[in-house]
């Protein structure tokens, strides 16, 4: 068997935690039948309850199905898998996996432009004082880690502004997968959260219920990041 004992106190999380890890990292392929609850539980050294908690966690983030008399088969998280899923694939082995992490600032590039332009048209007095007073805690920051966190505060508050639940879940997707990767990726993407002068003028937009200057300032900022980080993916590909 693939799998390990449980020493830790949340056994489900942890049965969890190793069969997603094996269904994205490609060791329990689509198709591939789970072995039964008895099994899993042995391998583990876990109870059969904690198994099965772990397969209903395991069904509910699209990574298996469950068939009533049936094995329990993996999916293909590509097809069925949710935002939720990319904390695991952005990290692997304490390393970023660098095509996940361009994606995931392609999709924030797409998404932060579309967010700032809806700030822009919806921000009360409140939330855009709130946006500037972020960009005011960024601009005053001065270790690269510490930037991430105030520009991912700057970002919350913008989608705040914006008013839009949909955008707002889809951040704190990307916001979850993104800060165990912050202290690793201090070096590229300072490129980004170094240059308050951006966050201040998109700040300065929004105030302004300026949807043209939002969205365009926005888009200016978020490229730097994506560019700084397409950099050091070619420069890798380049190394192999």
């Amino acid at each position: 068997m693939m799998f390990e004992p449980i020493a830790r106190k949340s056994a489900s999380t942890e049965v969890f935690d190793q069969i997603t890890a094996r269904v994205l990292g490609g060791d329990l392929a689509a198709g591939e039948s789970l072995p039964s609850e008895r099994r899993l539980a042995e391998a583990f050294g876990v109870s059969r309850p904690a198994v099965r908690e772990a397969i209903q966690k395991l069904a509910q983030a699209g990574l298996v199905e469950v068939r009533q008399g049936d094995a329990t088969s993996v999916r293909d998280f590509r097809r069925h898998g949710g935002p939720e899923l990319l904390s695991q694939l952005l990290l692997r082995d304490g390393q970023p996996d660098w095509s996940v992490v361009r994606s995931v600032l392609e999709a924030r590039r797409m998404i932060g432009t579309q967010v700032a332009r809806l700030a822009a048209g919806r921000a009360n007095t409140d939330a855009a004082t709130a946006v500037q007073d972020a960009a005011e805690a960024l601009a005053a920051a001065t270790d690269p880690v510490e930037q991430q966190v105030h520009a991912l505060t700057f970002w919350e508050r913008v989608v705040d502004a914006a008013d839009s639940i949909a955008f707002r879940l889809i951040f704190n997707s990307l916001r979850n997968a993104y800060e165990p990767t912050m202290t690793a990726m201090a070096g590229v993407m300072v490129a980004e959260v170094g240059r308050s002068d951006l966050y201040h003028a998109l700040a300065e937009a929004i105030a302004a219920h300026d949807e043209d200057a939002a969205s365009g300032v926005a888009a200016a900022l978020l490229d730097l990041g994506t560019a700084a980080v397409t950099t050091i993916i070619d420069q890798l590909q380049q190394q192999e």
